[in-house]
């Protein structure tokens, strides 16, 4: 029986690519930055990538059935050449929720507790008390989106003694949220929410989902999270609701366009934490990526269901 054929389009240790070939998969790993379509990768069966698009066309790989990625989000995927050619997609659900949910904590306290401030203070050795500062306590946490980081963030609140509440598409229960609501009813959450946390897939349906009829929505003085993707908040809108602290502080992992140019009036907000795309961060990412890939190259080998299989059509 001939061996299948994998592309890894970045490095991985010598260790995860011997036990990939013990399972009987002819391996080649070639950095994605630089990837041409060379005749060796021309009869690839799957390929482990993040973004090797825009440097290859897939639809000359004749042979190839199935890409894994190693993000959750799906936007840089050229769905329409999916489709014709019967590609199946997986994705890393799950693999970086737990770092990402620590994060959604961590910069809710942060909004609260005046962080921010104090830093710089530190910075300028200004010793003065704040007395603006807001427990967590009692307060309310909107979700929008149920899936995994927002459970793995959900799951981390509880004991702070808040209300979690969570939109998705039918208003299903879903641990760890006191109340859930669909999507149709994305006012009536936002207009009671403390805290507004978006953490639900891109898609055409989601863009600017967050815009000025939402931010009107909410709360006078709300806070916003966005660890999903920046094109699912109107940014001028965002600019808009902190510059006139409708919003009272907002924490962004994403913009609209990364890297955010140096000329946005977000930099200059003082009610405004950014951070570069980089909630995903922790020492275990790689070690529960493999495990993922690991297992679907185990599924693929035998003809099994994968894990993290892409509806295409729905874009999530």
């Amino acid at each position: 029986m001939l061996s299948l054929k994998v592309l890894f389009t970045y490095n991985q240790p010598q260790e995860n690519i011997e036990k990939i070939k013990e399972l009987g998969y002819e391996v080649i790993v070639k950095n994605e930055k630089y990837l041409e379509l060379t005749k060796d990768i021309l009869d690839i069966d799957a390929m482990i990538c993040y973004k090797p698009f825009d440097k290859i066309d897939i639809s000359k790989l004749k042979n190839l059935k199935w890409i894994q990625l190693s993000s959750v989000g799906i936007d840089q995927v050229p769905m329409d050449k999916l489709r014709e050619q019967n590609i199946t997609l997986t994705n890393n659900r799950g693999g970086y929720s737990i770092p990402m949910g620590e994060w959604i904590v961590m910069k809710i306290l942060e909004m609260l507790k005046n962080s921010k401030e104090f830093y710089e203070k530190q910075k300028n050795k200004n010793w003065k008390l704040d007395t603006s500062l807001l427990e967590l306590y009692g307060k309310k946490v909107g979700f929008i989106g149920t899936g995994t980081i927002s459970i793995e963030a959900a799951k981390r609140l509880q004991g702070f003694e808040i209300e979690t509440l969570g939109l998705n598409t039918n208003g299903r229960k879903v641990e760890y949220f006191d109340k859930t609501y669909s999507k149709d009813n994305i006012d009536e959450l936002l207009k009671v929410s403390d805290i507004v946390v978006v953490a639900i897939p891109y898609t055409d349906k989601t863009h600017h989902m967050i815009n000025k009829d939402r931010f009107d929505s909410m709360k006078d003085g709300a806070y916003l999270i966005n660890v999903a993707r920046g094109s699912i908040v109107n940014e001028k809108d965002l600019i808009d609701a902190l510059q006139s602290n409708k919003i009272r502080k907002a924490a962004l992992d994403v913009v609209e366009t990364e890297p955010l140019d140096k000329n946005s009036k977000l930099w200059d907000l003082n009610n405004v934490i950014i951070t570069p795309h980089n909630s995903w961060i922790s020492e275990n990412k790689g070690k529960r990526r493999f495990e993922t890939i690991y297992e679907n190259l185990k599924r693929f080998k035998n003809n099994d269901e994968l894990k993290n299989k892409v509806n295409i059509n729905k874009g999530y």
